[in-house]
């Protein structure tokens, strides 16, 4: 075979692989009915913690579902079927909700442990390919994630099977964290950590400039003086304040280079001639991910920050926000 018909060849199984899970996964939404309904029930009313298991490829699926659950409000966590059978059965107890997923529910180490879990009380909900299974005969709630075939071409390898039972669980995952009202501060209370955390947890007061690095003249100002607030404080522009430190106008590079082609005199030239009036501005409180948004609809690189009652209390540019690594 020579080289254009292998590339062709790879490219047209990938194409085949992505469409027969695709499929697995379309197909799993007609089969979502009371009994997805029934599973979600038992996992609200749930007053311990969703248990889940599996083996094999079916295990690192289990994996994932507890995680996804447990940073989406459903306490969660993974025990292995092997490991439980040698100690790890004590992390169970009546309490919890047992999710036991197996294409083919027939795995020896998960039915090993059903008849312990069942018997300290536990509920048992299966996730699996085959209806008629031992796994899903013993369950209180069967999910079928059943697949017509394998995206492998020996219709062997676990890959379509794997991919929708994922999904199930995602759409379990999320069908939990909407009827608890899981919102995008408890999200981020569960992601302190890395960019997730960092985007819903910031704050514009975080990360903005205060006190003497805050650029603005008052409004009696000249061009002039503000050219050499601009050049002190590197922001680009500055805030232009009344007597009572409320923010009338905004002065930026752009407003200069403006007013320069219109040769205005910087010493003569009062600022509120030049300056950008009712600029946008943002509160403290807000989050810094709102000032990201705000400084793209508006197409602007700066944002003065203001309290309740209009007074300038800081400054924030876009290269404070890469620094925080809220971008």
């Amino acid at each position: 075979m020579n080289a254009p018909q292998a590339a062709d060849r790879t490219l047209a199984l990938a194409r085949r692989v992505l469409e027969v899970e695709a499929e697995a996964v379309r197909s799993l939404t007609a089969r979502l009915d009371e009994r997805f309904l029934a599973a979600v029930s038992l996992i609200l009313a749930c007053r311990g913690r969703v248990i889940v298991s599996g083996i094999g490829k079916s295990g690192h699926v289990a994996r994932k579902i507890a995680s996804t659950m447990a940073s989406t409000g459903t306490p969660a966590h993974f025990v292995h079927p092997a490991e439980a059978s040698h100690g790890d059965l004590g992390m169970i107890v009546r309490d919890d909700v047992f999710l036991a997923i197996s294409h083919s529910g027939e795995s020896d180490e998960l039915l090993a442990i059903v008849p312990l879990v069942k018997r300290q009380g536990a509920k048992l909900i299966a996730m699996t390919g085959a209806g008629a299974s031992a796994l899903a005969r013993a369950a209180d709630v069967h999910l079928d994630s059943a697949v017509a075939q394998e995206a492998c071409p020996l219709n062997l390898a676990p890959t379509a099977s794997t991919t929708a039972a994922l999904a199930l669980g995602d759409a379990l995952a999320v069908a939990l964290l909407d009827a608890r009202g899981f919102s995008a501060d408890d999200f981020a209370r569960s992601h302190p950590g890395g960019r997730l955390g960092r985007r819903l947890l910031t704050h514009v007061a975080d990360v903005m400039r205060t006190g003497a690095a805050v650029p603005a003249v008052p409004q009696d100002a000249t061009l002039a003086d503000a050219i050499l607030e601009i050049s002190r404080k590197g922001m680009g522009m500055t805030a232009v304040i009344d007597a009572g430190g409320r923010v009338v106008g905004i002065f930026t590079d752009g407003d200069l280079r403006r007013s320069l082609e219109h040769k205005a005199d910087p010493q003569m030239t009062p600022i509120g001639e030049v300056m950008t009036r009712g600029p946008r501005t943002i509160r403290p409180e807000a989050l810094a991910v709102e000032a990201v948004e705000t400084m793209e609809r508006c197409k602007s690189t700066q944002l003065p920050v203001v309290d309740a009652a209009g007074r300038l209390v800081g400054a924030l540019n876009i290269h404070d926000l890469f620094r925080a690594k809220v971008l």
